[in-house]
């Protein structure tokens, strides 16, 4: 327990370096502005087709993502060509007016369009913001930094909503999205108030040709399968998205259907799922101090994967148990991704290879999202059992293919 709390104190003790706290600021802003604008869209959804509604919101998803894999290998690109600080503060300001255009939207071709640009911006931020820690935090305090900054995001997207569900209430569902504008306001300011050398440190601004941007995109994808340690993170990403999804997809059927929850039920067993990964993300950076993170990869894996498999075989009660053992395994597979990349890779390149992670790992939760359909469709009564016994047999093949060091 004690070991517990000395890791909280240190993840919290990161917000005391200046400009990783005001940054910080900045995100967990742009983070809950998410919040509003993703319930938001839900019921803009329903909106513009009450009976569509599900599937104008799986395209829209679909789009957020494929914008991410398309533009998020530039990001590291445009980075290395223009100021970092100019870059966050003009992306959220293109959100913000993206944002503000959302209300007045009547057709679903409008609602794409949106969406699309509000994520292109998104995926140029992002990876972006990422780059920026590991060159602004001690080195022995980067796990920490990374853990509470991934810990908020985990929280947000559980409590966050909850929070829009409240304001949709009071304001109404088009009202959501100047909400979450006036959320991407606060976060530009902040970055404003930041000088810019501070965002630029150790970091080079260079011009060079289109060809040459290209040659930077393919470094960056290089770099990041080229690591071995990088290689069999990514590759427990992979793991982790197939077991990760059928929670996501699949959840609310087994809840309501099969176990006869109401929304309430199904809304404690997300946040319990959401509240295991964001305390892991508090306190991962602290207790796993191992240069490969090779024991919390294939820890987390295996565990989601088992938690899963047991879904279809237990009761409500269980399941409260094994969610929260679920998202302590995503975290585990998923975040030393982040961390791995700022220790084993020049800083020079970060911002490249940051890029290029952030579209292969949604690459696969592209995969991974109809796989779970999928099976949530084909075997309604084994889903769970048949991916998580998927997902634990492919942990078992990337370690034997990657053999990775635990040291």
């Amino acid at each position: 327990m004690n070991r517990l709390g000395k890791a909280f104190s240190t993840s919290f003790r990161t917000l005391k370096i200046k400009t990783f706290g005001k940054l910080f600021v900045s995100q967990t802003a742009s983070l809950l502005g998410d919040a509003f604008t993703w319930l938001g869209l839900a019921l803009l959804s329903y909106e513009l087709s009450a009976e569509r509604s599900a599937a104008i919101l799986a395209s829209a998803l679909t789009l957020r993502v494929t914008a991410y894999i398309i533009f998020s290998p530039f990001a590291g690109v445009i980075s290395e060509r223009f100021e970092r600080k100019k870059i966050l503060w003009m992306t959220q300001g293109f959100r913000v007016v993206t944002l503000f255009l959302l209300p007045f939207v009547i057709v679903e071709w409008q609602l794409f369009t949106l969406i699309f640009l509000l994520n292109v911006a998104a995926a140029f931020f992002t990876p972006t913001y990422r780059a920026i820690i590991p060159q602004i935090v001690p080195k022995e305090e980067y796990r920490e930094a990374n853990g509470i900054s991934m810990a908020t995001f985990q929280l947000l997207s559980v409590f966050g909503p909850a929070l829009a569900g409240v304001f949709a209430v009071w304001l109404g569902a088009k009202q959501l999205f100047l909400v979450s504008g006036i959320m991407l306001l606060i976060s530009i300011v902040i970055i404003i108030s930041i000088p810019a050398n501070e965002l630029q440190k150790g970091i080079r601004i260079t011009k060079a040709s289109f060809r040459d941007g290209w040659k930077s995109v393919g470094k960056g994808v290089s770099s990041l399968f080229g690591n071995r340690i990088l290689r069999f993170a990514l590759s427990m990403e992979f793991v982790s998205a197939i077991a990760g999804a059928l929670v996501l997809v699949n959840t609310v059927s087994l809840v309501k259907s099969s176990m006869q929850q109401d929304d309430a039920g199904y809304g404690l067993i997300m946040a319990l799922f959401g509240v295991g990964a964001a305390i892991t993300a508090f306190v991962i950076g602290s207790l796993d101090k191992s240069k490969t993170r090779a024991l919390s990869l294939i820890g987390g894996a295996i565990l989601i994967g088992i938690a899963v498999s047991f879904a279809n075989f237990i009761s409500f009660n269980g399941l409260l148990f094994f969610w929260v053992l679920a998202g302590i395994g995503q975290t585990l597979a998923d975040m030393p991704s982040e961390t791995l990349i700022g220790e084993n890779i020049p800083g020079e390149d970060q911002g490249k290879v940051y890029g290029s992670h952030f579209a292969f790992s949604h690459l696969w939760w592209f995969i991974a999202y109809p796989f779970a359909g999928f099976l949530g469709i084909s075997f309604p009564d084994h889903s769970f059992l048949y991916g998580g016994l998927i997902s634990i047999f492919l942990a078992i093949m990337a370690i034997v293919v990657f053999k990775p060091s635990l040291k």
